[in-house]
């Protein structure tokens, strides 16, 4: 999945980029208080982005 989609899809979920890291960029969902990070990759592998969207509590992209 492309890295854009993924953090569109983020961001329609209510999180937000919380800082920039060494080599990834970490998102925080504020309502569940959860926090994950993303690589700073163009691809992103579907069961990576599964995994950032478990970690931050919201649903899974319904399109890979």
């Amino acid at each position: 999945m492309k890295r854009r989609d993924l953090l569109a899809h983020l961001t329609a979920n209510g999180c937000s980029l919380l800082r920039e890291g060494g080599r990834h960029s970490w998102w925080h969902n504020p309502d569940l208080n959860k926090r994950s990070s993303v690589p700073r990759h163009n691809e992103i592998d579907n069961n990576l982005a599964r995994k950032i969207c478990k970690d931050l509590g919201i649903p899974a992209p319904a399109r890979f």
